[in-house]
């Protein structure tokens, strides 16, 4: 790691600093993914409606695609609209659907000029037509750019999205594109809502909930996980920052043992392996 500042150091420096003091650390995050969290809350501290939290949300996704952009971070995933939605009163699921629309045409010069490419993830048929409408346009207007791959998941449910890869995955079978012994992870993949992009490194939730809720189950199966107090519309730059850092910090083992174990786990099997040491252990007499 190329600087080795503490969590309270890093606390400590300017925005312009922690981009600084990120950029000299290794292990930058490829894909990132936020569980928007905490919007009705947001507004019901302030005596508003909900909806007026979702809008104020809207300026942390305007926050985290520039730190993103700046820092090089290949994915953005933002969970903007679950399955589970749905189920909230039918005046704010419209709303919300109207607000889509409205941020997608605010957005979209801004969104070319940092050369953001904008992809979507999940039933897209369960939007409104005027919502899949002013979706496609926007990501057929931003589909040549380079840079961050900003992926909302609308219409989301990570087990709805495994179902959908297993179906995927089963016409593939009974068409004979693929053999029973030929199935692996990487062609289950192939079946879910955004094949292509790497799977998260690391997911963060806002607002205090620690729970997945149904979001990227298959994708996040060794993302690491960070959890914040703070309320979405509140999350700014310094958050994801700092959130970067603090991934940068942990050792991502994926199963394995840290390095320099070996030797010292090989002379600790033999130990384990000695009859008189067991029973010494377990007060069992010769």
């Amino acid at each position: 790691m190329a600087s080795a500042l503490d969590s309270e150091s890093l606390a400590k420096l300017t925005d312009e600093q922690l981009f600084a003091a990120i950029g000299k650390r290794d292990g930058l995050p490829r894909h990132i993914a936020v569980i928007m969290d905490g919007n009705g809350r947001w507004a019901r501290k302030r005596h508003l409606p909900r909806v007026a939290g979702h809008r104020a949300g809207r300026h942390s996704v305007r926050r985290c695609v520039e730190a993103c952009g700046r820092l090089g971070i290949e994915v953005l995933t933002l969970y903007t609209f679950s399955q589970e939605n749905f189920n909230r009163p039918r005046a704010e699921v419209s709303a919300l659907w109207r607000f889509l629309q409205e941020t997608l045409a605010a957005e979209l010069d801004d969104l070319m000029d940092k050369k953001v490419r904008l992809v979507a993830s999940g039933d897209l048929t369960q939007l409104p037509d005027t919502a899949q409408q002013a979706l496609a346009r926007v990501i057929d207007t931003l589909s040549g750019n380079t840079g961050l791959v900003l992926n909302l998941a609308l219409a989301y449910g990570g087990r709805q999205e495994i179902v959908h890869a297993a179906l995927q995955l089963s016409k593939r079978l009974q068409a004979g594109e693929l053999r029973p012994d030929e199935v692996t992870e990487a062609e289950f993949s192939r079946g879910l809502y955004s094949p292509g992009l790497p799977d998260p490194d690391l997911v963060i939730r806002t607002s205090g909930e620690a729970r997945l809720s149904n979001f990227l189950l298959w994708q996040s199966a060794y993302s690491e996980l960070l959890i914040t107090p703070v309320l979405w519309p509140d999350f700014n730059e310094r958050d994801l920052l700092l959130a970067v850092a603090d991934y940068q910090a942990r050792e991502r083992r994926f199963g394995a043992l840290p390095e320099g174990c070996e030797g010292s786990l090989d002379q600790g099997r033999q130990s384990l392996l000695d009859p008189a040491r067991w029973k010494r252990l377990l007060k069992v007499r010769p």
